[in-house]
């Protein structure tokens, strides 16, 4: 008999996500935002096989999706409502969603669901048409929470790339947030905002909102840490995690004639600044993977290939990497920790950041690029300490020359790396055997 998957929980402290039955999770999302709406379940079952292998841990997708979703049928056939009413869901529709939901869990991923894309009650561009009010807000939520209660694996997550402009537009989320929650008891939910917003600057006194997610820019060198950092500051304390970052391959500021798109290189710089700031974990996304992009259909923002050859570019492979490394530390015991530094992080300088447990015996530098890291000299006096540089592109650990300290010279100022300090019984414990990337991958 197949086992469910734990429910998730916010951890003692407020800041992490935990299961239920007491391990940290930590939340590798990716944005596969069309699934539901474009991919036949054989495709689901392909691409969660894909991601599950690759260590992600949540799948982030829309029920009402953004693509025409409304007036579009899916892979299957199927639209998503009788007559453009959510009093009025049809069945056939809701019997995919039912099978896919069924499918994560049998394959051990989480779901981040949004119960529609945010054009469906606040246009403002694509395609709507907006056909929430109130009131159906608060009856659709019931009926995912009748049909999804028994479910432990959900995340709800609201919105949808937009933020309420007016008090109509509020009211309906917090009616579908109060639909839900009366019918699905315990399960987390959040808010995804248009980019540049917090969940918490709009809902921070909600008591449905439980983790604080945020948007991001598709920008190369933009720095995603001053949103985890304002999101921690806020109260309530919440998990804070970076729902949608810039894509990897896709044009940089959404310009599908600018030749330069974001790579690799942006999306783990992204992913470590948000993690070495404290987040609660991660959202990858792909430029043709969160529009499920076949190949027949217009593509968006350029999209140059499709989403199967898209599920290995080398950005999903070092998402891996960086859920291991942090699997194989007390990574939920440690928080932001600037003064360890003994350098000025200039602002124009790409950041170096810092994660140390609170007796310092676990300290964890992100180096995005430079020649040096200098460390206070007091961590090093009297105290033995041993440093590892880990290599985030595949993986790769190894001693570093000296173990004096306070000063690290990076192995290749050409790229980013992580130095990790431990007092010397800790790195004698230290297992980081899984953290390398193989070919099985």
């Amino acid at each position: 008999m197949m086992q469910h998957l734990p429910s998730l929980r916010i951890s003692s402290n407020g800041r992490f996500l935990v299961t239920s039955d007491g391990h940290p999770f930590f939340w590798l999302g990716d944005t596969a935002w069309e699934m539901l709406h474009r991919l036949s379940l054989e495709e689901t079952r392909h691409y969660f096989n894909n991601r599950k292998k690759k260590g992600f841990s949540i799948i982030q997708t829309v029920i009402l999706a953004e693509l025409d979703g409304l007036q579009t049928p899916n892979a299957n056939g199927h639209l998503p409502l009788n007559d453009l009413d959510p009093r009025q869901p049809n069945e056939a529709y809701f019997d995919h969603v039912d099978r896919v939901v069924s499918l994560a869990e049998e394959m051990g991923l989480y779901l981040g669901l949004l119960p529609t894309w945010g054009d469906k009650f606040n246009k403002k561009w694509g395609t709507g048409p907006e056909i929430f009010t109130a009131e159906n807000a608060k009856s659709y939520g019931r009926f995912l929470a009748s049909r999804y209660g028994r479910w432990k694996h959900i995340v709800w997550i609201l919105g949808g790339d937009r933020i309420p402009e007016n008090k109509q537009h509020k009211l309906i989320i917090e009616e579908m947030a109060t639909g839900i929650r009366e019918g699905h008891e315990g399960a987390l939910i959040s808010y995804h905002p248009n980019g540049g917003y917090v969940a918490s600057d709009l809902f921070g006194k909600a008591s449905w909102l439980d983790i604080d997610l945020f948007q991001t820019r598709h920008q190369k060198g933009f720095r995603e840490y001053r949103f985890t950092l304002k999101a921690r500051k806020r109260k309530p304390t919440r998990p804070v995690i970076d729902g949608e970052p810039g894509y990897e391959n896709i044009p940089n500021l959404l310009n599908k004639w600018n030749f330069q798109r974001l790579d690799a290189a942006d999306i783990r710089r992204s992913a470590y600044w948000n993690m070495l700031s404290g987040a609660a974990g991660y959202s990858y996304g792909c430029n043709e993977i969160w529009q499920m992009y076949g190949g027949t259909e217009a593509p968006k923002f350029g999209a140059q290939f499709s989403w199967k050859e898209a599920l290995d570019l080398p950005g999903a492979h070092q998402m891996g990497i960086l859920k291991r490394l942090f699997e194989s530390i007390p990574w939920q015991e440690m928080a932001p920790d600037p003064k360890v530094l003994a350098e000025m992080n200039w602002i124009w300088q790409p950041r170096k950041l810092v994660l140390s447990t609170a007796d310092r015996d676990w300290i964890l530098v992100y180096c995005p690029g430079s020649q040096k890291i200098k460390l206070k000299a007091g961590l090093f006096r009297k105290i033995r300490r041993t440093a590892f540089w880990i290599n985030p592109v595949n993986g790769e650990v190894k001693r570093t020359d000296g173990d004096s300290g306070p000063v690290f010279s990076c192995p290749d100022k050409n790229q980013d790396w992580l130095l990790l300090v431990l007092l010397r019984q800790a790195a004698d414990q230290w297992d980081y055997s899984g953290i390398t990337l193989t070919s099985k991958l």
